[in-house]
């Protein structure tokens, strides 16, 4: 992803998201982090068309998914699953087995996803999303995973990073 990927990505961070969806100036001070981030766009067949995106924080001990979106039309088109397979390929290279990861509580679509690729609940922070006070299921994997590594397989659109 890259500044001018914005125009695009808004839109689907405020339809997914609403109330507690990211700024573009939040978007902005992620991208600059280019050392520590990497964001990835998902597109159709047509460049033009983003159809997700995906974003990882790579920290000393660890990688953290800082967020995951797909627009509801490509919902069930493997675009997740091609967007966390690079994700987690990314902490792969950078030597991080341990990948974690927030997901509201509420949203059981991506909790499957995340499961399918061998994350699993390690915490619970109540009200963490603002300024909905939704709450978020902290979940964890480790790279060794085998159940991880099954569903690796399956892509859905070309992915893009920066």
């Amino acid at each position: 992803m890259r500044w001018w990927d914005l125009q695009r990505v808004l839109p689907i961070e405020r339809d997914l998201f609403a109330a507690d969806a990211w700024s573009k100036g939040l978007f902005w001070s992620e991208l600059a982090q280019r050392d520590t981030r990497r964001y990835l766009v998902a597109e159709a067949a047509d460049p033009t068309e983003l159809v997700g995106y995906a974003g990882l924080c790579v920290y000393p001990d660890l990688a953290y998914v800082q967020t995951m979106a797909v627009r509801r039309d490509q919902w069930g088109s493997g675009t997740g699953t091609a967007l966390l397979t690079a994700l987690l390929a990314d902490a792969a290279a950078h030597g991080r087995d341990l990948v974690g990861l927030e997901v509201r509580a509420d949203n059981v679509r991506a909790q499957r996803l995340y499961r399918r690729f061998g994350f699993t609940p390690v915490g619970f922070r109540r009200g963490y999303y603002q300024p909905s006070g939704a709450d978020a299921v902290v979940m964890q994997r480790r790279a060794a995973d085998p159940a991880g590594a099954r569903a690796a397989s399956g892509t859905a659109g070309g992915t893009s990073g920066g």
